[in-house]
Order: structure tokens, then sequence, then C-alpha cells
């Protein structure tokens, strides 16, 4: 080795070494200076948060759109709108009345004694429409029809402006059917049974069959008239519980069918007493009473 002195002019002249963190920026400098003369890139300052990116295209909500939301909104709650829905909730519920009323389930009310003690004045009382029809008709079963002619006396004359309130509140169902029309007895014989009685003291039998009658008023006898009838085909025969007072079919024998009430004049068959809430209760066909009875021949 020689001993002749390095000679510095032949070592390379190196930069000083970088301190921490000039590679990161030399080399960020480099590459936007490479892709050509590149905008820096804008970072937020260090104590402002950087700004959430919002909804673009479809997504973004626009003055306009915000507008026409407020003005919907606005149509949704004013009075108009109110008024529309008001409208609505009335009329539907007019409609599902006129239905239920029509075609399943309607109420009356008892002016009269003639079903004690099983029906009372005042009772409120619901009338199932499905029988007859979709279901049978039972003896035993308690039946509201139309009056079948001159059963019922006239009924008072009542001034147009009442006539015209109780109609309405009749159709929408607010107030029962009176008995204005309607009478409430209780089905005895069917088509083709033979129903008799042999007056006062003597039991009512239907084809042969005497029956024991648990429904009667207290005190009440079976029939203090006497009859024997085979009712028409289409007809019932039909009876009041409290005998001593009810102008039910032994008294219009003289009339077209015997004083048996056509079925076409049936509205239904009555199955709850619904007021006074102290008379509310179930009205159970008496099917032990007709267990015995065969059909009609």
């Amino acid at each position: 080795m020689s001993d002749r002195p390095l000679d510095e002019s032949l070592v390379p002249s190196l930069p000083p070494w970088p301190p921490r963190g000039t590679h990161a920026a030399a080399g960020e400098a480099h590459r936007e200076t490479t892709a050509g003369a590149a905008e820096p890139v804008a970072r937020p300052a260090p104590d402002e948060p950087a700004e959430p990116a919002g909804p673009t295209g479809a997504d973004a909500v626009t003055p306009h759109r915000r507008d026409r939301r407020a003005a919907a909104r606005a149509r949704r709650s004013g009075p108009a709108a109110w008024l529309r829905e008001t409208a609505i909730i009335l009329v539907s519920a007019l409609v599902l009345s006129f239905v239920v009323k029509t075609f399943l389930v309607q109420a009356f009310f008892i002016p009269s004694e003639s079903m004690h003690n099983t029906l009372v004045e005042d009772d409120r009382f619901l009338v199932g429409k499905l029988a007859p029809g979709l279901l049978d008709l039972h003896r035993g079963d308690i039946v509201v029809f139309k009056d079948p002619g001159s059963w019922l006396a006239p009924p008072a004359v009542e001034s147009a402006s009442r006539r015209v309130v109780d109609d309405v509140l009749t159709f929408i169902g607010l107030r029962p059917s009176d008995a204005g029309e309607h009478l409430v007895k209780r089905v005895i014989g069917l088509p083709g049974d033979r129903v008799a009685c042999a007056g006062s003291g003597s039991p009512v039998t239907v084809n042969g069959v005497a029956i024991d009658e648990p429904y009667l008023a207290p005190g009440a006898q079976p029939s203090s008239i006497t009859f024997d009838v085979v009712v028409p085909e289409g007809s019932l025969w039909v009876m009041g519980d409290n005998r001593d007072h009810s102008a039910d079919s032994r008294y219009h024998q003289g009339n077209p069918g015997g004083g048996s009430v056509p079925l076409a004049d049936v509205v239904g068959v009555a199955f709850v007493i619904v007021a006074p809430w102290d008379r509310m209760s179930v009205l159970h066909n008496p099917s032990a009473t007709f267990a015995d009875v065969p059909a009609a021949a």
C-alpha cells in the first residue's frame, strides 16, 4: 500500500444527510414534477375538520327539490287534507255499516211485553241475518220478521224532520230499528209441522208430541186459545213467550196463510242482548224442548 496521502479530490462530494421526513417530500415533489407540473394537492388545515362529501347526481337534494318536498308536506297537513281524510273515514264507516246491517247483523229493541221474560221492554238485541238463507231456522229460535199484514197497529204519525233523522240514524246503525215495522216471536212450528193446543190447561203439541216450554213467562199458560194447524210450506208458526199478552200466530188464523209468517218476511235470528248492561246475555236455542219432536210427515 502506498504511503501517498489520499487525494480528496477523487472522493465524490456527497450532500449532507437530509433530516428525517425530507425523503418523502422530495419524492412527492419529484413525482409532481415528472407528471407534468401537477397542481399541488389542497389539504385541510390541522385545526379544520374535513367537510364530508355529500350525495351527488340523483341523490343530491337541490333547493328546488327541497321546495317541492316542503310543498307536498304542506298539502298533506293542511285543512284540505284533513277534510279529505275525514270524508274518507266517514264514507268508509257508512259503507261498512250498511254492508253489516244489510247482510250480517242488525240491531232492534223490544217495545212490548210479549216476550217476557226472555226479552223485556227496551232491551236492545242483535239479530244475525244469515238465517234463513245460508243457515237454517230451527224450532225454538227467536226471530224478527216484518209485519205480514195487519199484525201491528198503524204507527203514530211523526213529523217530517223527525222521520228523516230517524231514518238516517237507523241507516247508519246508530239507532236500532223499532217495532213499527217488525215483530219478534219464537218459532214453534216449521214448514209442514202440525201445531196444536186444546186450550187452557193443555200443552202445545208439535207433530203429536207435547212440548215442555221452560221459556214461558212465570204464570203464563201454553195457550188459552184452541188451535190445530199445519204450517204451510215456506212459512213459520210463531208464538210469544208471554202467551197471555202476545198477539201472535194464534190471533191471525183468519188472515191469508192462517196466521203463519212467510219465510220471506223473516229478517233473522236474535242471538244476544247488548243493552242495558245488566241485561247483557246470549239468547240460546232451547233445543232440548224440541228434541223428541219428529220431522214433519
